[in-house]
Order: C-alpha cells, then sequence, then structure tokens
C-alpha cells in the first residue's frame, strides 16, 4: 500500500499504546517498536477488516510474507510479540474471545553471541579523546566529556538510553556510583570504577556541570542518545579496532570481563538489570568461547 504504516488512525491501537505508556510504564523506546509492527501488520491487512475478524490464517500468511520479505527471525519475533501484546490487551479490554496470534508457531531466535572488545582494545578506546586534537569549534572540556562517557560505559554497563539520562543528582562521587532508570523505568544502582568515577569528577569540574543532566553539548543541552553513539563512534574509528562500532559493545565487554575474572552470574545480571537470568547466560557462553580460544592458543597438547 502507498501510505506509510504510521500514518493509521486506530482508536484500539491507540488505547493499548496509552496502556503500555501510563499503567505499564513500558519505555518510549518499546511503545515505538509496538506502534510500528502494529501499524505495519494493519496496513498489509485489507482495509475493511477489523481487528476481531483476523484470523490464525492471517498471521500465518503474514509470517510467510515477512519470512519470503527476508526479514531476520529477531525482527519477525519482535513484531510477533507486539502483535500477541496487543492481542492480550483487546481480549482483557475490548471483549475478544480468542487471541489468534498464539496459535502461529515462530521461528526460533537465532543464537548469536555478542561481539565483545579485549581489555587492550577497551583500554585503547577510552584513552583516545586525550590523544588526539578536538575540533576547533568543540569545548575546551570535549575530551573531558568523551573520555568521562567511554570510562562509564565500560565501568557500570549502562545501557546507552540509561547513560543519556543520567543526571548529575543521579551520580554520587564519594560511593563511586550511579543511580539508574532501567527499562520500565526500574531502579539500580551501579558501581563505578576509580577511573570513571575521576573521569567524571574532571569533566564537571572542567565543563562547570552543576545539577541537570550530566552530560551536555557544547550548548549545554542534554546530548542525545545519537549524539553519544557519535561519540563512541568517533573514536572507535581511530582505534585498531576490526567490530562494528556500537556503544553495546561496550556494555557487552562489561559483562563478559566480570565473568572473566571470576564474578558470578547473579551479580553480574543485577548490574545489567536484566530481568531474567536466561537474558545473562549469554556471557558466560562468550566467556567460555574466549577461554578456549585462550586455550588453544596457549596450550602445548590443545
Amino acid at each position: 500500500m502507498s501510505h506509510s504504516p504510521e500514518a493509521v488512525d486506530d482508536p484500539p491501537l491507540e488505547a493499548f499504546l496509552e496502556y503500555l505508556s501510563v499503567e505499564k510504564n513500558s519505555s518510549p523506546h518499546t511503545i515505538v517498536n509496538y506502534r510500528h509492527a502494529i501499524t505495519r501488520f494493519r496496513t498489509w491487512l485489507p482495509e475493511s477488516m477489523s481487528w476481531d475478524a483476523v484470523g490464525s490464517d492471517d498471521f500465518r500468511d503474514y509470517l510467510f510474507k515477512c519470512m519470503r520479505d527476508d526479514w531476520g527471525r529477531a525482527t519477525v519475533r519482535l513484531h510477533f510479540a507486539a502483535l500477541r501484546s496487543f492481542y492480550k490487551f483487546l481480549n482483557r479490554r475490548a471483549g475478544l474471545k480468542l487471541n489468534p496470534v498464539v496459535e502461529v508457531q515462530m521461528p526460533k531466535a537465532e543464537k548469536k553471541l555478542p561481539v565483545v572488545l579485549s581489555q587492550k582494545q577497551v583500554i585503547e578506546l577510552v584513552e583516545k579523546p586525550f590523544e588526539i586534537d578536538q575540533p576547533k569549534q568543540a569545548p575546551a572540556w570535549t575530551a573531558e566529556r568523551d573520555s568521562a562517557i567511554l570510562e562509564l560505559f565500560y565501568s557500570s554497563g549502562v545501557r546507552l538510553s540509561e547513560l543519556a539520562a543520567l543526571d548529575v543528582a543521579d551520580f554520587d562521587l564519594h560511593h563511586e556510583c550511579v543511580r539508574v532508570f532501567g527499562k520500565g523505568s526500574k531502579e539500580r544502582i551501579c558501581p563505578v570504577g576509580t577511573p570513571a568515577a575521576e573521569a567524571i569528577h574532571r569533566y564537571r569540574n572542567a565543563a562547570r556541570v552543576l545539577e541537570g543532566p550530566l552530560f551536555i553539548s557544547k550548548v549545554r543541552r542534554r546530548l542525545t542518545t545519537r549524539a553519544i553513539s557519535d561519540v563512541f563512534k568517533k573514536y572507535h574509528a581511530l582505534c585498531d579496532i576490526p567490530q562494528n562500532a556500537s556503544p553495546h559493545k561496550l556494555r557487552h565487554s562489561f559483562a563478559t570481563h566480570l565473568l572473566d575474572h571470576g564474578a558470578d552470574l547473579r551479580s553480574v545480571q543485577k548490574l545489567l538489570g536484566h530481568a531474567s537470568l536466561s537474558t545473562t547466560q549469554i556471557y558466560t557462553h562468550v566467556s567460555i568461547e574466549r577461554m578456549k580460544k585462550v586455550y588453544d592458543t596457549a596450550h602445548p597438547r590443545a
């Protein structure tokens, strides 16, 4: 169809999104993804078809269409998770008796191990802001700010959105920790290593950041997630690091390096803010694979 999926006027969908925001306290990222997934399916349906007329065969046809279009399995599973959640809402709030989505068998999730940086690569990355000449139009404290961002990413394992949302009041220099509001606005306290704490202290002094957003732009507004991602990519490109650039690599590295050095899985789960231990367990596989490589390289009878 020619019109954009986001242009669909759908009162049940708007009621569902309001429920996610107000009652479930879902993150803005989740709400945007769910809106996109459901409206994309809606535009695929005949315009005259109502939500209560959609059957399991329609969802199977849509699944086949997605697979024919070479959607990734993770994308397909995300879209159908949104549709399942939407129909559960319609069951409870709109009187629908069936949830046809649950009858559709999903493709198995792809088991991809996260890519992590070595400890040597991380050190090279976090030291890079002071090794280059910053642009003339950049604030004098750019290197201090960028260093603090990179150090905090690796030291605390926070998500990109969590780091961008930090305020000065969330950072406790005395106890070396930050208060983070994660998915669903769940609060957790993340320890911060001394190098990161000192980097934040230097940056705040240099930029005179006394209150409000912790990380700011040259016009003294909160840095967006995109701006922080650009900071990471800027220094990543200057390092001898072959992997694709993404701030999430530092979160993966944080978890893997903790496990490499003997941290228990439950502690890492809490530090990452994972609701389920199974989500954290993927890092044990990464850690084991890294140990195997060390073994194969170093043991005389490997």
